[in-house]
Formats: C-alpha cells, structure tokens, sequence
C-alpha cells in the first residue's frame, strides 16, 4: 500500500472525538500502514488541540506518537524552496503555508495520497510528479 501523507484537518477531526469528520478520519487511518506528518502539521495540529481542547490532550497525541501510524517528517532545503514556488504560483488562491509544504513534501515522495479535509486547495494544485492528488476521506 502506497505511503499517504497528513494535513492538519484530518489529524484534528482523527484526535477530535466530537468532529463532524471524526468516524471517516478513523476509518481511513487505519486503513494505512504509514502516514507522513510534516512537522508543520505537527505544530499546526498541537496549536489548535491545544486551544481547543486543552494542553492535555496534546500531551497524549505527542505521547502515543511513536506507536502511531504517523512518521514525522521535517523539511528539508528542496522542500522549503518548492513551497515557495508554489504559494507564489498559486498567491492567487490564498492556499497556506502548511499547506503548501504538504504538497512539496508529497511531490518529494511521489505521494498521491493526501489526508486532508481541505479539499479547495489539494484540488486546485496540480503536482510535478502526477495529474493530481486522491484526497481522502
């Protein structure tokens, strides 16, 4: 099975019990063996548990990390320089910083697969290495 990689989205609406998208981010987590989460998710995500539903509940995502499907990821240099091309090429659109290291770190790993509830932006960006991405769920 083909590696997928994560948006914040869909990490939130997996570890948000009382999210509209929490049964169908269930679902497709477990469906997968490894998902990439971009440390700029990670941050992202830990932002808005923690707003949002305390600094406990991130300490139990960070904590139960490394038995997860999830695999950290950090940019590297190639990385931070794609995603500059594409918020410049895509200004336009409004599509975000997260966002965008999303798609370079995918176009990186060929990935096709997104995680995300986001599907506005993932639809609008056309990566290098295929037509487009499958958004899931």
């Amino acid at each position: 099975m083909e590696t997928a990689i994560a948006d914040t989205g869909f990490v939130v609406a997996l570890l948000n019990r009382t999210d509209d998208h929490h049964s169908a981010a269930t679902v497709i987590y477990l469906q997968q063996e490894v998902i990439l989460l971009p440390q700029t998710v990670l941050a992202e995500v830990a932002y808005l548990l923690g707003r949002d539903a305390g600094n406990l509940t991130v300490v139990a995502f960070l904590q139960g990390l490394a038995a997860s499907r999830f695999r950290l990821t950090a940019l590297q240099g190639q990385d931070i320089l794609r995603t500059a091309e594409i918020l410049e090429r895509y200004a336009d659109s409004r599509i975000d910083f997260v966002d965008a290291t999303v798609m370079a770190i995918a176009e990186r790993h060929r990935l096709t697969r997104i995680l995300t509830l986001d599907q506005r932006d993932f639809r609008l960006f056309r990566p290098s290495h295929c037509h487009s991405f499958t958004l899931l769920p």
